[in-house]
């Protein structure tokens, strides 16, 4: 891995990623190179959970333009983009974005490809790809309107207008708005608030919901009796179910395994 994807395991069960390439932590090919290596890495040796995050200015400013050319390079920017994301969608832990500033392009489809998104009230989102006379490459098309509805993301993506964090709370695109100064505190929070609980449970949930909600309902929730089944093989589940029976709701000590 290079220096443009920082990972940082913390001591908690948190591992914090950091986007590194300044000024703007443009998406080149190599920043994606290696945060595909990242969530590969993050995925072969998970932690507790993990936090995305970039600078204070700007989470992500987009893919490096200058990178852009005719339709073969076209493909190879587009299948670099979903390399990456979708090795960081299938990271087996809560993944939580942490943008601070402006998440716009490749940087608002990133933060779409976490679970969970907790934004700074200066934070900025938008995939304005058609004022370049171009379209999403990176998910958008797809994980927008999965996230805010089809016609709401394809409001977005035809005018380019970018969305501050008020209305990106009310549309579903930001799950929660704090201060600035309080961004990476609230998200570390989180993380550490979910590291240390039933990680194996909470890998099935993820996968039960990703996975389901891209099927028909029935198909979902066959998956979810499956699921549901597979979780009394952890040592997890009896844990809490023996906590719960003997002291009540909220005090198990949970092993992760």
């Amino acid at each position: 891995m290079g220096e443009l994807v920082l990972v940082e395991r913390r001591g908690d069960g948190v591992a914090v990623v950091t986007l590194n390439n300044p000024k703007v932590n443009a998406l080149s090919q190599a920043l994606l190179a290696d945060l595909h290596q990242a969530a590969l890495g993050l995925t072969a040796d998970p932690p507790g959970a993990v936090v995305v995050t970039g600078g204070e200015r700007l989470f992500a400013a987009g893919a490096d333009i200058s990178e852009f050319g005719g339709p073969e390079a076209g493909r190879a920017i587009g299948e670099g983009f979903h390399r990456a994301l979708d090795a960081v969608a299938a990271i087996p832990r809560f993944v939580i974005a942490a943008v601070s500033g402006y998440a716009l392009g490749g940087g608002c489809e990133l933060a779409l490809a976490c679970d969970y998104r907790i934004v700074g009230e200066k934070a900025v989102f938008g995939q304005p790809e058609v004022l370049l006379g171009i379209i999403p490459g990176g998910g958008g098309t797809q994980r927008l309107a999965r996230t805010v509805g089809r016609s709401r993301a394809k409001e977005l993506m035809v005018t380019g207008r970018q969305v501050k964090a008020e209305e990106a709370l009310r549309i579903g695109l930001a799950d929660e708005v704090v201060a600035p100064e309080a961004l990476h505190d609230r998200a570390l929070a989180l993380a550490l608030e979910v590291a240390k609980g039933a990680l194996q449970a909470q890998a099935l949930v993820k996968r039960a919901v990703d996975e389901g909600t891209s099927t028909d309902l029935a198909t979902g929730l066959a998956l979810e009796v499956d699921l549901f089944e597979a979780v009394f093989h952890t040592a997890d589940s009896r844990i809490g179910v023996a906590s719960f029976l003997a002291d009540g709701p909220g005090k198990a000590q949970f092993t992760g395994s």
